[in-house]
């Protein structure tokens, strides 16, 4: 009787080992076998190795190793045959990536592994400031790091028998990355997805997918996640907090990729909104000119008249060409700040104002621009809110033989004047053209004598 039972048990055993190999038969992990391996070397470290990187991707030559911590791992499938590395458990100095043909390689190489690579043979390339080892890969007759063939991948990289007690990633700001981290495990606190992504999918199926995140100082950066990764159809959440991954780069941008969903930690509510726009009714039009000898010289100036900096961040100067009740054209000002007391001279023609006047112009736009009107156009000056600010002219009147025109001449706001006006009054102005009419000056003005921007 029990011999009858141990025979059931072993067929039952053979049946279970059988059921087991035959779904993984694909797998990598049922054709490779590992051996830890502690015996001492002598190393060079991850960032001596990156010195030896001449520009060009070439073969080590010599007998080499260095070691490093496993920060990457393939499980949820946001990586793919690649391994990153860095010199230490916490705060590291120096990271790496590993090219290898090896799937589901968190099976030998978990996070947190202390491995041991052995350098002769491989290849060391650059990519987007990203050093890498591994194959070779050749196109057109360049060559770059390929994928480690599978067959020889545990000729190169082998496992320490130490215990893995993991790594720790480095909190890091966006404001303070640098090459030296990239491969490396990075966390971003108090960050969140931008609002229009809140409710998508991590990544587009089948497609790798970067997501903008953003810190609360509205710092961005891109989350790069693959539409191949079991969470890709997961839905982006609202909240902010912590996000950790590696730091990789793309062109001049940084990008993080998460090991699994759970390194997006977001539990908190959101930040709140930055406040960096700013209106003022310290900033006026001070000097409108049409020289009646060179319209290449003609400029508009702005004054500030308050004791403080001011940033014109969604700020604009705008035009409304004669009797036009829509906006003509436009000049953008964001990217411009104004200091206190102080102006800022707007040409359409830097090259002719510099003839002209002697000096470059604070902001360079083009002709037909506001800065570029020949005396008849009214012009206002718009806040981050779309308010207008300071005007000069009256929307929808064309300025011919009006108390705004301004052609062949000028248009300067008297100096006792320090606050704008969103409603054009004549009495702020001293206004010269060639007419005269409505109370104006008949006196055609000569560049450069005539005109005085940068100066109030």
């Amino acid at each position: 009787m029990c011999a009858t039972k141990n025979k059931i048990l072993n067929l039952l055993m053979a049946s279970l080992v059988l059921l087991i190999t035959g779904c993984v038969d694909d797998r990598d992990f049922d054709k490779l076998e590992t051996f830890c391996n502690d015996e001492q070397y002598d190393t060079i470290t991850i960032g001596e190795l990156k010195a030896m990187f001449t520009g060009d991707t070439a073969q080590i030559q010599e007998d080499l190793i260095i070691e490093g911590y496993v920060t990457s791992s393939d499980q949820s499938g946001n990586f793919y045959n690649v391994l990153h590395i860095q010199d230490s458990r916490s705060n590291p100095t120096h990271g790496l990536q590993i090219e290898l043909e090896l799937r589901d390689s968190h099976l030998f190489f978990n996070v947190g592994q202390h491995i041991k690579v052995k350098l002769k043979g491989l290849y060391l390339g650059e990519s987007n400031d990203l050093f890498k080892i591994g194959g070779v890969f050749t196109s057109f007759g360049n060559r770059s790091v390929g994928r480690l063939p599978k067959t020889v991948v545990f000729d190169h990289i082998f496992t320490s028998c130490k215990d893995n007690v993991g790594v720790e990633p480095t909190l890091v700001s966006l404001t303070n990355l640098s090459d030296n981290m990239l491969s490396t495990l990075v966390k971003l606190e108090n960050v969140e997805f931008a609002e229009n992504l809140i409710g998508e999918p991590f990544a587009i199926s089948n497609e790798e997918t970067t997501r903008t995140v953003m810190d609360c100082e509205d710092n961005e950066f891109g989350l790069l996640n693959s539409g191949y990764s079991t969470f890709h159809e997961q839905l982006i959440p609202a909240q902010s907090g912590t996000i950790t991954g590696i730091l990789t780069k793309k062109g001049n941008s940084f990008l993080l990729t998460v090991r699994n969903v759970e390194d997006i930690n977001l539990m908190n509510d959101r930040c709140k909104d930055v406040i960096d726009e700013y209106s003022s009714n310290n900033v006026f039009i001070s000097e409108l000119a049409d020289p009646n000898n060179n319209a290449g010289a003609r400029f508009v100036e702005l004054y500030h008249s308050s004791d403080n900096i001011l940033s014109l961040k969604g700020w604009s100067l705008v035009r409304y060409t004669n009797a036009n009740l829509t906006v003509s054209s436009s000049i953008d000002l964001s990217n411009y700040t104004i200091g206190a007391k102080s102006l800022l001279v707007i040409s359409p023609n830097a090259e002719e104002f510099e003839r002209v006047y002697g000096f470059t112009p604070d902001i360079i736009v083009g002709t037909n621009s506001p800065a570029d009107s020949n005396g008849d156009d009214n012009i206002a000056l718009v806040d981050p809110f779309g308010t207008i600010i300071d005007l000069y002219g009256v929307i929808g009147e064309d300025g011919s033989g009006t108390d705004h025109e301004f052609e062949d001449g000028r248009a300067l706001r008297k100096p006792e004047i320090n606050i704008a006006n969103a409603q054009f009054n004549p009495q702020e102005w001293i206004i010269i053209n060639d007419s005269g009419g409505s109370g104006t000056l008949n006196d055609p003005q000569i560049a450069p004598e005539d005109f005085t921007p940068g100066v109030r």
